[in-house]
């Protein structure tokens, strides 16, 4: 089988969708199954307002079908909304083809950060986006509790993995800080909620992994806190095992892929209350929870959560953390998705069996 996978978010951007496509597609390649990407390049782009190291591409109809043609796949998969998605999403629906999607941010809070748009209104446009697809993949539960809520229909479960070999608690390696260590890990941006966790009154050291447009204005705020830009591999692994919690403040993430590394590295977590954060560490009134969540907004929730966990003995709880990580094994969230994929193809009608291009 042959799936085609369209993005706006590739590389060199550093985002839990292309991590997520790029793992899927190593494992899918152990499964028997080709994954092509269309993605920005080669498209002429413009950056994006209020971020503009990342950048926005410009494609045309003409180039859009060319590729999809030369890919000649047997299934197309739209993972983003953007000028890709949609140029992808109107080659199908021009030529009655089925497709899938994906729904992987909380765009209208991501919106709802930078402009008074109610979200309301960007649901709405969201929700047209999905309605032609045959399936729209969410990573829990509670995501799709919430979207089918909010009217969205034909919704189906893609959860995300970790490489548990990499993110182990023995990869800890000696940190220059005074302890305790709390670190946020992610893009350095508004909908990440990165000055909460920066503004508390912590004693020890505040590390932020990652980078973004709003990285100078918090290091010039917060000079004691240590930013150390994006880290990859067993660079980041080794990091990440060596803190005393993770605290991942994120008002717009469906998942959060560092919370699996955190709960694979043995490492205490605090993270806010979305609904699918919830899903992955357990809810407040669960005695056998994996991390703390606190409601977002509330700084002092925040404060006292990150101090709660930090006073807990840590070693069962690790210990659960690291074994409940391996039920995320990449290998099985990827049959899954190719399960999705062939159950989509065995309900197309006779006659447009084979290749969608053919």
């Amino acid at each position: 089988m042959r799936v085609l996978i369209a993005t706006d978010a590739w590389h060199p951007q550093v985002c839990g969708v292309v991590r997520t496509l790029t793992s899927l597609a190593k494992t899918a390649r152990a499964l028997g199954v080709t994954m092509e990407f269309l993605t920005p390049d080669g498209f002429p782009s413009v950056p994006l307002p209020t971020y503009n190291s990342l950048r926005i591409a410009l494609p045309n109809r003409r180039a859009i079908a060319r590729r999809i043609q030369q890919a000649a796949p047997d299934a197309i998969h739209v993972t983003t909304e953007g000028p890709i998605g949609r140029a992808v999403r109107a080659y199908c629906l021009r030529r009655d083809l089925p497709f899938t999607t994906s729904f992987t941010t909380l765009f209208p809070e991501y919106i709802a950060a930078r402009a008074p748009i109610p979200l309301s209104w960007s649901y709405a446009v969201l929700r047209r986006f999905h309605a032609p697809a045959t399936v729209t993949m969410v990573a829990t539960q509670s995501l799709r509790a919430m979207l089918e809520r909010r009217g969205f229909g034909h919704l189906g479960i893609w959860t995300r993995g970790v490489d548990t070999d990499l993110f182990r608690p023995d990869n800890a390696i000696a940190l220059d800080l005074p302890r305790p260590i709390f670190m946020t890990a992610g893009r350095v941006a508004v909908e990440k909620n990165i000055e909460a966790f920066l503004a508390l009154d912590l004693p020890g050291s505040k590390v932020v992994i990652g980078d973004g447009p709003d990285r100078p204005v918090l290091e010039s705020c917060y000079p004691s806190a240590v930013f150390v830009g994006f880290k990859f591999g067993i660079e980041l692994a080794e990091a990440l095992s060596s803190v005393d919690v993770l605290v991942f403040p994120s008002r717009t993430d469906t998942f959060g892929l560092v919370l699996l590394e955190a709960m694979a590295s043995g490492v205490p977590i605090v993270a806010s209350d979305l609904p699918s954060f919830v899903d992955v560490l357990g809810a407040p009134e669960d005695e056998q929870r994996l991390g703390e969540v606190f409601a977002v907004g509330d700084h002092r929730a925040l404060a006292r959560a990150v101090l709660r966990v930090l006073d807990r003995p840590n070693s069962l709880r690790a210990a659960r953390a690291r074994q409940t990580a391996r039920n995320y094994d990449w290998s099985t969230v990827g049959a899954t998705v190719l399960a999705i994929y062939r159950a989509v193809l065995a309900a197309v009608p006779t006659g447009r069996t084979g290749s969608v291009v053919g």
